[in-house]
């Protein structure tokens, strides 16, 4: 349990940290939010709560195939000045195609 609340802890002080930092930094805060900052954390989360090497390589791999795939989020919002598009317009178009993204990365992890 204590893990739980540690690893709680940690990843909420990162989000909280960047979020905070938007609105002082943009461009820093955009470019540790694009780092891989919660993947590194995840997947030694992962690997020190079960310790099973094969499954922290498959749960990589996912995250690699998922990383261009997830950026169909960002779709709307480079189309929001030209189509005239407000902030929760784009966020939802955006969680559509996160939903198609999701089929796409597991028809991908399929032939991997």
């Amino acid at each position: 349990m204590w893990l739980f609340i540690g690893k709680t802890i940690l990843a909420a002080v990162l989000i909280s940290f960047v979020s905070w930092l938007s609105g002082k930094k943009t461009g820093l805060a955009g470019f540790l939010t694009a780092l891989p900052l919660t993947t590194l954390l995840a997947l030694a989360f992962s690997h020190f709560e079960w310790g099973d090497s094969k499954q922290s390589v498959e749960y990589a791999k996912s995250v690699f195939v998922a990383v261009p795939v997830s950026l169909l989020f960002f779709v709307p919002f480079l189309a929001a000045q030209k189509m005239n598009l407000n902030f929760w317009t784009c966020y939802s178009f955006g969680i559509v195609l996160l939903g198609i993204g999701y089929f796409v990365h597991s028809h991908l992890m399929k032939m991997f």
